[in-house]
């Protein structure tokens, strides 16, 4: 018993100082203007991209015969109970036209941390793409544990239209929880 307690301090402690930085980037990011943020979104969108395809060629086959993608740079907070968000773009191959998105999620289960990812969107057609831009996408469930500065989820076909791809950023997150994630359009950067 003694030892749990020990254990649950130090992995207390130890989340406190990862959530601190993640939540202080997420402060600064609301601080900037609409410009600021988008180019800030299109960096770390290329970013997520240039390393999908680098690190996966499956991931490029996909992206090759793709309409479409996503990035997204997320942050997620768990203590029990979870909730997160961030933003990003969808981008249409062909023509380079983005649509500046949103991300949410919560969630309630084993959770305990805080961790920053990038999450990855390949739309096999153009009806996929436009109902994910349009209508949103609701959904997620998950455990995972994810310690260190880099570790990722890797897809390597579509389904139901949609290739998922998740790198951690940086951060430590111990979970078994079932989390929603919803994405919409970000009506002040469009």
């Amino acid at each position: 018993m003694k030892r749990w307690i020990i254990f649950t301090a130090k992995f207390l402690l130890l989340a406190s100082l990862c959530a601190g930085p993640l939540l202080a980037n997420a402060a600064e990011q609301k601080k900037l203007a609409p410009a600021e943020k988008r180019a800030r979104i299109d960096a770390e969108a290329k970013d997520a991209l240039s390393k999908l395809l680098a690190e996966s060629k499956e991931a490029k086959e996909l992206y090759d015969k793709s309409y479409g993608y996503a990035a997204f740079i997320t942050t997620k907070v768990s203590l029990g109970l979870s909730g997160g968000g961030g933003g990003g773009e969808a981008v249409v191959k062909s023509t380079g036209k983005k649509t500046y998105m949103k991300m949410g999620l919560g969630g309630a289960g084993l959770a305990l941390g805080a961790h920053q990812y990038q999450v990855v969107f390949l739309f096999q057609t153009r009806e996929v793409f436009d109902n994910f831009v349009e209508k949103g996408f609701e959904g997620g469930a998950g455990a995972s544990l994810v310690a260190g500065k880099e570790g990722s989820h890797r897809a390597t076909s579509f389904r139901n239209g949609i290739a998922v791809y998740m790198f951690t950023k940086q951060g430590l997150v111990a979970s078994a929880d079932i989390t929603g994630s919803r994405f919409w359009k970000d009506k002040q950067l469009n």
